[in-house]
């Protein structure tokens, strides 16, 4: 699920701050879409976002797959995989503008990345909450999950 997801984010959150940024390249694409889901897949296996997500849900007493605990699991696997993600392909696109002006170029580190930022949170937040259900409900069918009582303690 980290993967599917982390993939996706990577694709159009890369996409979309090259569109921002006024400086699409392909060769910038394929190189955010690399990092952004290298660094997407590493937070999948180091982070239990969806634990983490369960266990907030549950203390505030929101029945799963209800609306409200939707939100609030797309809010909080938003929150830990974009800052992280834009920090980086933020730092990367700067480090290259840097390369290419040899250090001459009069761009702020911080107006580019909180713009990023703030872009990147609103739209991972809109994604996560439209693929996720899907990408479960997908893997669920794939291993069987579901089906029946004896199946439903299955780890995907």
């Amino acid at each position: 699920m980290g993967i599917r997801m982390g993939i996706l984010m990577s694709i159009c959150l890369s996409v979309l701050n090259l569109v921002v940024s006024g400086h699409f390249t392909f060769v910038g694409l394929a190189l955010n879409i690399l990092i952004s889901s290298l660094v997407s897949i590493g937070i999948s296996f180091v982070v239990p976002v969806g634990k983490v997500s369960r266990e907030v849900c549950e203390k505030r007493n929101l029945p799963p797959g209800t609306m409200k605990a939707r939100l609030l699991e797309s809010l909080i696997s938003d929150l830990v995989y974009t800052p992280v993600m834009t920090l980086i392909l933020v730092f990367f696109a700067y480090g290259m503008v840097m390369l290419q002006s040899g250090g001459r170029a009069q761009i702020p580190f911080l107006p580019m990345f909180l713009k990023s930022l703030i872009i990147s949170l609103a739209a991972g937040y809109v994604l996560i909450f439209i693929f996720q259900p899907l990408f479960l409900r997908g893997l669920f069918k794939k291993h069987g999950i579901g089906q029946g009582a004896e199946q439903d303690d299955r780890v995907i």
